[in-house]
């Protein structure tokens, strides 16, 4: 299939120089790549440009991305020791960017029309220096419909929108599947290269504007982007294995209060089943506890079938993965796309997460070292 677009489809101001530079790193994405592109290439309302960087992929994402004549396909130097590969990717990208506001958006994620110029004119509204959306999830599979939501409630539990775009709060958080920065404001905290061995890159390049003094604007974006993380159970575990015990101060506490929840539920449920049928009072009381359940979990933005799924059966995959995760950690390596990293112990981890979700600490600016071990050729 040619999904090639004329070059005019790319905004361009007439002298030349874009105003966003959209920069997608991308490694091994034929699946997601050509529908991300095609949704970027077509947006209208403001000239910009698209950088797509090739990270040592090994199917068609290159050749996707050469297809699109409105995109500029490059490939990263060899990440320096210590540095994750999609660090590498980005800084690739701005490095060749000229843009005065750039955009970071992943290969996955589809926008919707005009949600670039939107975007822009909410960041400026806001007088917003890091714009980030969280967009809506495409799930397909069971284990997507099963952990997604439950994961994704808990990161509004622990990351309030509402919280993190309070500047005073101390909270800070983005999600890096989309993320626009004014330029200025980000060569100043020092950009990717400052936090370039982190794993949870997006959250620790919040911390850095939110210390620096800089205003976020961070919400649900299902009406600019939405994206499919994960495409099967293997992509989901190794995902999730790589980020979770580090989006969650406590795993093992909050596996343990998941599987709390989960029997809450389940034997609110039959009591109030049971007790609607023998119309005794009591049944009104946990059909209550079971709604205050739901309730938690609804705020992920899913479908109400989605919501009783997870319900049903997410809450003890997702402890199951926070274990793993901490596992993986307390080991030493977490890996994703064929690259393996080296992080840090139980109490540099411990410490690390006391920093991420304390509201007046401010983030150790070195991060958790990571070391890329092996790469597929």
């Amino acid at each position: 299939m040619d999904h090639s677009f004329p070059a005019t489809s790319t905004q361009v101001l007439p002298h030349g120089v874009p105003e966003v530079t959209i920069i997608v790193p991308a490694r091994d994405e034929e699946s997601n790549l050509a529908a991300c592109l095609q949704s970027l290439v077509t947006q209208a309302g403001v000239a910009f440009e698209i950088i797509v960087v090739d990270d040592a992929s090994v199917d068609r994402t290159r050749e996707i991305a050469q297809s699109f004549s409105g995109a500029s396909v490059i490939s990263p130097a060899p990440a320096p020791p210590g540095w994750t590969g999609k660090n590498n990717a980005v800084i690739a990208g701005v490095q060749q960017a000229r843009g005065e506001w750039l955009l970071f958006t992943d290969a996955d994620t589809v926008h919707r029309p005009g949600s670039l110029a939107n975007a822009l004119d909410e960041a400026k509204r806001e007088q917003a220096d890091l714009l980030s959306y969280s967009p809506e999830q495409i799930v397909v599979g069971f284990s997507e419909r099963v952990v997604m939501p439950v994961v994704f409630a808990e990161l509004t539990a622990h990351f309030p929108p509402h919280r993190v775009r309070d500047q005073k709060s101390g909270i800070a958080a983005a999600n890096g599947q989309y993320i626009l920065v004014r330029r200025s404001a980000y060569e100043s905290v020092g950009g990717h290269a400052a936090i370039a061995t982190e794993i949870l890159e997006d959250v620790a390049l919040a911390r850095r504007f939110r210390n620096a003094g800089y205003r976020i604007h961070f919400r649900y974006g299902g009406d600019a982007v939405r994206t499919r993380m994960y495409r099967n159970w293997s992509q989901l575990r190794e995902g999730w294995t790589k980020n979770l015990a580090l989006l969650f101060p406590k795993p093992e506490l909050l596996a343990l209060e998941s599987l709390v929840m989960w029997l809450v539920a389940w034997i609110s449920l039959a009591i109030a089943v049971r007790g609607a049928a023998t119309v005794h009072f009591l049944w009104t009381v946990f059909a209550a506890l079971w709604l205050l359940v739901y309730r938690r979990i609804r705020v992920a933005h899913f479908s109400i079938p989605n919501n009783l799924i997870a319900i049903a059966f997410g809450p003890p995959i997702f402890a199951y993965l926070l274990l793993r995760s901490k596992h993986a950690f307390s080991q030493g390596q977490v890996s994703w796309k064929g690259r393996a990293y080296t992080v840090g112990g139980p109490a540099k981890l411990s410490k690390k997460n006391r920093n991420e979700s304390s509201s007046n600490s401010k983030s150790n600016e070195s991060g958790n070292p990571s070391r890329e071990l092996e790469a597929r050729s």
